[in-house]
């Protein structure tokens, strides 16, 4: 007989039944089996519940954001019952189904948003380097910082009368002012980073024979990216703040521009709906930064 016989006769064998005459080595066999389907049943119990944890951790959060808004609809529509100057949710809803109806609000959103990208970017593509070379070499920090924190006590709006002199009432003042406003808080929060990287990952890396263009590309870079991103959030902020005081400039179209032709004929629900479309455009482009922060810097310990 030959081997795949005898494994085939072997199968078709019944096996034997437990009972008072069952061997001991059955009973080991079928309690070794159980215990195994108990130990898999557990593992897999245990392995479910973090992913039940986690996704409701990652829920809540979105309830909580949806009840926060629901909660402040419900107090700007009382206030505005009360006898407050503020136009109701529906009126304002109204409003921006007209401006969305004829485009008005896309242009104006179009243009705002182009101007915020426009000087943002600029400005953390400069401040980053900067920030980069102030925290490096201190001949340059030296050099550069005097005039960093002397243009950081002078508000960015404060330039407005200088850039429209100097560079005419196109697009370029409105860039500038926005660029200023970004520049100045993503250079400091690039700089702290560089400074405030750990010297023991310095002298480790020095140690294993690296050379300043390694330590700076595999160690302070890293190190310093929650930094850089932290900075070019609160940049984003002080974009869209300088926004509305940068439209002013001549300009023919945008959330601020209408905002402030809305305040002429006390139109209030215009003022509100340009208010609104900033908040949410401003809120979008800082989650955007906050997922490039967390996929970039997913080393790093959160609560």
């Amino acid at each position: 007989m030959s081997v795949l016989d005898k494994r085939s006769a072997d199968q078709r064998r019944p096996r034997p039944e437990k009972g008072p005459g069952a061997s001991p080595e059955a009973e080991a066999g079928d309690s070794t089996a159980g215990g195994a389907v108990a130990a898999d049943t557990s593992a897999g119990a245990a392995e479910s519940a973090p992913e039940r944890s986690r996704s409701g951790r990652r829920g809540l959060p979105l309830v909580l954001n949806a009840v926060s808004v629901a909660l402040g609809i419900a107090l700007w529509w009382a206030l505005a019952s009360a006898g407050f100057k503020l136009p109701t949710p529906p009126e304002v809803v109204d409003r921006a189904s007209t401006l969305i109806g004829d485009g008005t609000l896309a242009d104006d959103a179009l243009a705002s948003l182009t101007r915020v990208l426009i000087g943002f970017g600029l400005g953390t593509a400069v401040a980053v380097p900067v920030g980069f070379l102030m925290g490096w070499y201190g001949i340059l920090r030296g050099l550069i910082e005097p005039w960093i924190q002397f243009f950081r006590t002078i508000p960015p709006l404060a330039i407005i009368p200088l850039a429209v002199v100097a560079m005419g009432i196109d697009e370029t003042p409105k860039i500038f002012v926005i660029f200023l406003a970004a520049f100045l808080a993503c250079v400091i929060s690039t700089f702290q980073g560089v400074v405030n990287v750990d010297r023991t990952l310095i002298n480790a890396a020095r140690v294993l024979g690296a050379g300043d263009a390694t330590i700076f590309a595999r160690v302070v870079v890293p190190a310093s990216t929650p930094f850089i991103l932290v900075g070019m959030r609160v940049g984003l902020g002080s974009a869209w703040a300088t926004l509305v005081a940068a439209e002013l400039i001549a300009a023919q179209e945008g959330l601020g521009y209408r905002m402030q032709n809305a305040q002429l004929y006390y139109d209030l629900p215009t003022i509100f709906v340009g208010l609104i479309s900033i908040g949410i455009l401003g809120l979008l482009m800082d989650r955007v930064l906050l997922l490039a922060e967390r996929r970039l810097t997913r080393w790093q310990e959160r609560r």
